[in-house]
């Protein structure tokens, strides 16, 4: 089994060398340098992962000769480490996610185009200051932004709210508007990985609430209805969540808008205010998630932490 992984790992080496090879001689004004951090599918990649990554690439970033770097990731799980990343570096050089949609193996195979169009846009200088950047199908979102909206489609990264910052056409990077500058750094020396999603749906109950609470988690993401209102049934279980110090964060499902505190019944977002729920602003719940492994990196404080949404 080791000698198979050993042999695997050489020819996905061999791979890499003779692509980046090809890449060079098509963009020859970028000198490009390679490194392999991870072996692993997407649905594999795990926050502490991302923190490694996050960790490196800082590292790199550092580095004087180094203006940008592409990352390529499965697309599973790649809005996740994107958004990791887009909090956790305060570089302004560029850096920038790609993946493909289909693999070496199948007709229309995108990998190749992509990272093509990844590698100019971090190679040009109007993409300094724009926090991390995601690249496929010759489109340009921003980390903070992006989500995957279809299983298969090849322009699957979409930010459903404003569209992409910009576009690959050839070999021109244009953008089209600015990239969102309400960005916050969250940079900790460790993270908290105990934190989970409970989606909300027509009378869900405070059962699984209840059974994360007594696992010992550290925080919860609720991806409620509509505006940021739950069932009735739930309140009891984010009232105990609260009482015990437990971080409530409160998402929509609806993959657009965000959430408000409009009404005031019993589950409602005036009502989960008042119990101490903390709203975001235009995020998904996996986005939220990554925010609050981050934030509880540095605190516990339940008005501090609220200060990071």
């Amino acid at each position: 089994m080791e000698r198979n992984q050993n042999t695997n790992k050489n020819q996905i080496i061999d791979n890499q060398n003779e692509l980046i090879a090809n890449i060079s001689s098509e963009i020859k004004h970028v000198h490009l340098e390679t490194k392999l951090f991870s072996l692993k599918p997407s649905p594999s990649i795990t926050p502490s992962d991302m923190f490694e990554l996050a960790k490196l690439t800082n590292s790199l970033l550092e580095q004087p000769h180094i203006d940008g770097i592409v990352i390529t990731h499965g697309t599973d799980t790649l809005e996740e480490t994107a958004y990791f990343l887009d909090l956790y570096l305060a570089s302004s050089k560029p850096v920038v996610f790609t993946g493909s949609m289909r693999s070496f193996s199948e007709l229309g195979f995108d990998g190749l185009s992509n990272l093509v169009s990844s590698i100019l846009v971090a190679a040009h200088e109007d993409s300094r200051n724009k926090g991390v950047l995601v690249c496929l199908n010759d489109e340009v979102n921003t980390a903070s932004e992006v989500t995957k909206s279809h299983t298969l489609s090849l322009d699957t990264f979409k930010s459903l709210e404003f569209g992409p910052v910009g576009i690959v056409e050839q070999e021109n990077v244009i953008y089209t508007r600015k990239a969102p500058d309400f960005r916050k750094i969250i940079k900790p020396e460790h993270i908290e990985n105990s934190v989970e999603i409970v989606k909300v749906a027509a009378g869900t109950s405070s059962l699984i609430l209840n059974f994360l609470i007594e696992g010992d988690i550290k925080g919860i993401v609720i991806e409620a209805l509509g505006r940021g209102n739950v069932p009735p049934q739930m309140v009891p279980g984010i009232k105990k969540a609260i009482e015990k110090n437990i971080p409530v964060v409160l998402t929509s499902r609806c993959p657009k808008g965000r959430v408000l505190d409009n009404y005031g019944y019993e589950g409602g977002g005036h009502h989960l205010r008042t119990l101490g729920v903390i709203f975001t602003h235009n995020l998904n719940s996996q986005k939220a998630r990554i925010r609050l492994i981050l934030t509880l990196g540095l605190t516990h404080d339940m008005n501090e932490i609220s200060t990071f949404f």
